[in-house]
């Protein structure tokens, strides 16, 4: 089987959580035996990333316009990689890579399937531009997909509001390498420039849709918070304004801006954090949840982070996406302090169980068995 896996960006440090879903994917799909492509964009691309997909043949094109991810193509080359794969999955939805595949699927007829991963609805900027891209292209894309992928039940619901019938839709959820998760290290801290103290952690893009802003507001209007606040991530336009807002409320020393992290660094800022924090205003669902939970760190996220469950579990605590509600979220973590480690260890049990990438890569093979055999048949 042939699989080809059209992702804009591979870029480990701003692509976000479609980027990571696509690498791990294509990587568990090449160790079981399958063929695996990956089309994506030059932004972002390194060697070290290159070398992480051993087995996964990775297709870049040139970005001529950053900012709308435009790439340099050629249409015989499209469609020769088009053509020759047996089934094209496409992650994201308003990128004009989708939209140029997709051109090429269907003159082809090749079977396909569609993952937003929580990108579907209109939702932060550019709203006219997807309004527009809907009506020429997004919306025939979704409704024309031998199966929808929804990461969880809420999205499911979204794609039924597209038009899209139920019987086409299937719930895949986000996973995590469970192998590949490291141990933890002595001297890390230091390492990586994080403070001595005990400290809560948000690790994400700093950007409105992340919630940050939330966090830090929260956290300002704590009395005497045992826990430092740190922020590992990349500037997504309001670095600026955090670090404003700290001096404003004269929280400079408690509350630390450490860039960005991946591979190891990422697993060891978990390990040293008591708790992470998930304030977005709006995931499909949240992948740092997920590795946190492979460290054994309990979380506080909100109830856009589609996965509630983690309540359920023990393994920390779901509020909503408001400034109070995540202040009220942050004082239950420190009510409990004593019982982090415990939560901690609930979630790392749950997530081990339910959403190792080996397993999942397993449940879309079996998926992309039955669409081409409903193709061909």
């Amino acid at each position: 089987m042939k699989v080809l896996n059209i992702n804009v960006s591979l870029d480990p440090l701003t692509g976000g959580g479609g980027t990571e879903r696509t690498v791990q994917m294509s990587r568990f799909l090449s160790g079981h035996a399958q063929s695996c492509t990956i089309l994506t964009l030059d932004i972002g691309l390194t060697c070290e990333r290159i070398e992480e997909m051993a087995g996964v043949k990775v297709i870049a094109l040139p970005c001529l316009i950053e900012r709308f991810y435009l790439p340099r193509f050629s249409y015989s080359a499209i469609q020769k990689i088009v053509g020759n794969s047996d089934i094209i999955h496409l992650m994201g939805h308003w990128t004009f890579l989708n939209a140029l595949v997709y051109y090429f699927v269907r003159q082809q007829k090749k079977p396909y399937v569609v993952c937003p991963a929580g990108s579907l609805s209109i939702f932060g900027r550019s709203r006219l531009l997807k309004h527009v891209y809907n009506t020429v292209v997004g919306n025939a894309l979704i409704r024309g997909a031998n199966r929808c992928i929804a990461v969880t039940e809420l999205e499911r619901e979204i794609f039924s509001t597209c038009g899209v019938r139920p019987e086409r839709i299937s719930i895949i959820p986000n996973g995590v390498d469970i192998a590949s998760v490291p141990a933890q290290l002595d001297g890390a801290r230091a390492h990586l420039g994080l403070p001595e103290r005990p400290f809560i952690l948000f690790l994400g893009r700093l950007n409105s849709i992340k919630g940050p802003d939330l966090l830090l507001d929260a956290y300002a209007q704590l009395k005497d918070p045992p826990y430092d606040l740190v922020f590992v991530g990349p500037d997504g336009g309001l670095l600026n304004t955090l670090r404003e807002q700290c001096v404003q409320s004269d929280l400079a020393d408690r509350v630390h801006f450490a860039g960005a992290l991946h591979g190891n660094d990422k697993y060891q800022a978990y390990y040293a954090a008591s708790a992470l924090v998930i304030p977005s205003r709006k995931e499909a669902m949240s992948i740092v949840v997920l590795e946190a939970g492979a460290t054994g760190t309990p979380v506080l996220l909100t109830s856009e982070c589609g996965f509630d469950e983690v309540e359920e579990y023990g393994g920390g605590f779901v509020v909503p996406p408001t400034v109070d509600g995540l202040k009220g979220g942050l004082e239950r973590l420190v009510r409990r302090e004593n019982e982090l480690d415990k939560m901690g260890n609930a979630l790392k049990k749950h997530v081990v169980e339910h959403y190792s990438w080996e397993s999942i890569a397993k449940i879309y093979e079996r998926l992309y068995a039955e669409i081409l055999e409903e193709h061909h048949g």
